[in-house]
């Protein structure tokens, strides 16, 4: 997707507005620098980011894939990641979750903490307050 910049006539350099078809991140680059990065990427215009992700998944390839297939797979990592949604009320989700590690930290068997830390609480840390 790409949208002409408005007033780049008057500096004499060709911008556009152009969308990673990774990631979605906009950004005004030249013409120029755009056919570049399209003829790297098989047609495609990605962003500096995703092209070192694609570089770093062709490094860690164990059998050494193409730029294309990095490509590919980087592109399925963003579709689904962007595809992700976080749940419609998280504070609830945060508190459910809480709740059911205290459920069964509760329900799991304690263990002496004498002889775990060799140490004893043998009173409270508050001082007594006078009233």
């Amino acid at each position: 997707m790409m949208m002409r910049k408005e007033g780049a006539e008057a500096t004499g350099i060709e911008v556009e507005m152009v969308k990673c078809e990774c990631c979605g991140l906009t950004e005004e680059c030249t013409v120029a620098y755009i056919a570049r990065v399209r003829e790297r990427n098989g047609g495609r215009w990605i962003c500096g980011l995703c092209a070192e992700a694609v570089k770093d998944e062709i490094m860690r390839s164990e059998s050494r894939i193409g730029g294309e297939e990095a490509l590919n797979r980087h592109m399925n990592f963003c579709k689904k990641f962007r595809a992700f949604r976080p749940p419609p009320n998280p504070t609830e989700e945060l508190i459910s979750a809480v709740k059911q590690l205290m459920l069964r930290s509760l329900d799991s068997p304690r263990s002496n903490p004498v002889s775990r830390h060799g140490l004893a609480r043998s009173r409270s840390c508050f001082s007594a307050v006078d009233s």
